[in-house]
C-alpha cells in the first residue's frame, strides 16, 4: 500500500515541475526572442513480480507475459524549442530580428561571449551598440555623435549617415549558430551560454553558413501561444488532482486495514 503513496507522490512532484515551466512561459509571453520550453516525463524503474516466460507445469508451459509494477515518473528534461512564431515591426533602426536560425553575440563583463535572439539594441554614452542590460554587441560597433541615420542590411552590413551628406559602411554584423540550440544555457536576461550539449558555435556573416538574415526595424516574438499553455496548465491541474487523490485512496486504505479488528 505504501508503494502507491510514493508512486502519486512521484506523479504530484512531476506535474509540480511542470507547472512552473509553463508558469513561466506565460510569465514571458511578451519578452522579445522568448523561447517556450516543454517538460519530457520519463516512467521510473519497475518492480518485477514474475518474469515473462517463466516456466510452468514442470516446464511443458511458460507464461506468455510477466508482471511489472510501475513505481512512478520522473522529469527527464526541460526543452526549450527554439520554433519562431512572428516578427514584430518597430520601425526602431537598432531594433534587429535573426530570420533564421542564428544568434547575436554579446560581450559579457567576464570577457566571454553570451549569444541572444532579442535584438533590441542601444547605443550607450560612449556610442557603442549594447543590449538593454548594457552589454555590447560583439564584434563591437561604435557610433559616432554626428551620424544622422543608421541603415543595416539583410546580410549585416551596417552603414551610416552623416550631416553633411556622405555615408560610410563602419562594420558588418557576426552570427552564431549552434547544432543543438536547445544544449544552451540559459543566463537570465534573454541571454544563453554554450555548453557541450551545444556544441561550439558557428560564427560568420548573415546569409552565410544557414545564420539567417538580419530584419532591422523587428523585433522577433516570444514564441509562447497563450491558448496552447492554458490548455498544457489545465491537463497538469487535473493530472496533479487524480495523482493526490490517489495519495487519499491509500490512505484510506491504510485507514480500513488499521482498523480491522478480530
Amino acid at each position: 500500500m505504501m508503494r502507491s503513496l510514493w508512486t502519486a507522490a512521484t506523479g504530484m512532484s512531476g506535474q509540480q515541475t511542470n507547472i512552473d515551466t509553463i508558469a513561466n512561459n506565460l510569465a514571458n509571453v511578451n519578452t522579445n526572442g522568448f523561447k517556450k520550453s516543454r517538460v519530457d516525463f520519463q516512467d521510473l524503474f519497475y518492480q518485477t513480480l514474475q518474469l515473462p516466460g517463466t516456466p510452468v507445469a514442470q516446464g511443458e508451459y511458460e507464461l506468455p507475459v510477466g508482471a511489472q509494477v510501475g513505481l512512478g515518473t520522473r522529469p527527464a528534461a526541460i526543452f526549450k524549442i527554439f520554433s519562431v512564431e512572428g516578427f514584430q515591426e518597430t520601425q526602431n533602426p537598432l531594433d534587429l530580428a535573426v530570420e533564421g536560425d542564428g544568434f547575436f553575440q554579446v560581450l559579457m563583463p567576464d570577457g566571454s561571449t553570451a549569444y541572444t535572439r532579442d535584438g533590441s539594441f542601444k547605443i550607450d554614452s560612449d556610442g557603442r551598440i549594447v543590449t538593454s542590460s548594457g552589454y555590447p554587441l560583439f564584434p563591437e560597433i561604435t557610433i559616432d555623435e554626428d551620424v544622422t541615420d543608421i541603415a543595416i542590411s539583410k546580410d549585416g552590413a551596417v552603414t551610416v549617415s552623416y550631416a553633411d551628406g556622405t555615408s560610410d559602411e563602419l562594420a558588418t554584423l557576426e552570427l552564431a549558430r549552434f547544432i543543438n540550440p536547445s544544449g544552451l544555457k540559459s543566463i537570465g536576461g534573454n541571454l544563453y551560454r554554450e555548453t557541450d550539449a551545444s556544441g561550439l558555435p558557428v560564427i560568420g556573416d548573415p546569409g552565410e553558413e544557414g545564420l539567417g538574415t538580419v530584419l532591422q526595424g523587428f523585433l522577433e516574438s516570444s514564441n509562447v501561444n497563450v491558448v496552447e499553455e492554458m490548455v498544457n496548465m489545465i491537463i497538469a491541474q487535473r493530472a496533479y488532482e487524480v495523482n493526490s487523490r490517489s495519495v487519499q485512496t491509500s490512505d484510506e486504505m491504510l485507514q480500513i486495514a488499521n482498523n480491522l479488528r478480530r
